[in-house]
């Protein structure tokens, strides 16, 4: 996996205390920072309600599936690709029987 460089403002007491995490654990800033950050969309990823949103970005083409895919995991992702697919059907059936 590639890295990107990103230029962002953190407060400066976050910044001390990772700099002083980052001494402790010999580790650098940028170790500490992607150690958090993946920490916390793990336990964001593992959230029923962001799940939601997710498959909700989905249906409204907002999201690609790719990304959805990466998220829920490739089973998971074709059963909403799926449904977006029978739903999609299913109004164009509806609208063929309110034009009858």
């Amino acid at each position: 996996m590639g890295t990107t460089r990103v230029n962002f403002r953190i407060p400066e007491e976050l910044i001390e205390k990772a700099d002083v995490a980052a001494k402790l654990t010999h580790k650098n800033r940028t170790e500490i920072v992607t150690e958090a950050l993946r920490g916390y969309l793990d336990d964001l990823e593992e959230t029923e309600t962001f799940n939601q949103e997710l498959v909700e970005l989905y249906l409204a083409d907002e999201l690609e599936y790719a990304v959805l895919e990466e998220f829920l995991g490739r089973q998971d992702a074709e059963a909403v690709r799926v449904s977006k697919t029978l739903l999609e059907q299913g109004e164009g059936i509806a609208e063929d029987l309110a034009e009858l």
